[in-house]
């Protein structure tokens, strides 16, 4: 079930006719996108394969929600509100593709109850493309951290 039917013309972005026809095509706005944080993260925490990451990193998750409405404000509307650098704050976290694999499935069930058909296919592709790049830069992480202690025998 969507949030809205009618995308919020108050968007703030710094692309501004982009964002309106990101907006009309899909139906997100940043009412959607935080239900869509929201309902998400509320999974996530109670998620047996997750929830215990996150609740190892996320100290304060009020902070960490807006950041991440932001991030995907910027990911789905191109609004510009999201200045942060995700690969290094995922980098050092011991996940695997079989963690990734269940944040997407968690991400695409709530995308589809929150968003429009549109809206939840447009944040999903751009999840979907996310998770690898992620996945990659952590493994590529991992290997070079493997590489640099030295090996005796």
């Amino acid at each position: 079930m969507a949030v809205s039917a009618e995308p919020s013309s108050n968007i703030v972005s710094a692309r501004p006719e982009m964002t309106a026809a990101l907006s009309a095509r899909t139906g997100l706005d940043e009412n959607v996108l935080r239900a869509l944080v929201d309902r998400f993260y509320a999974k996530v925490r109670r998620d047996q394969v997750l929830g215990p990451i996150f609740e190892a990193h996320v100290k304060d998750w009020a902070p960490h929600l807006e950041r991440m409405v932001a991030f995907w404000s910027s990911v789905a509307l191109m609004t510009g509100r999201y200045h942060g650098r995700p690969v290094p704050a995922h980098t050092p976290l011991p996940v695997t593709g079989a963690h990734f694999e269940r944040w997407l499935v968690l991400f695409r069930e709530t995308a589809r109850e929150v968003c429009s058909p549109e809206g939840a296919a447009h944040v999903i592709e751009r999840a979907e493309r996310i998770a690898r790049s992620l996945q990659m830069a952590v493994e590529d992480a991992a290997h070079e951290a493997g590489a640099a202690i030295p090996l005796f025998r």
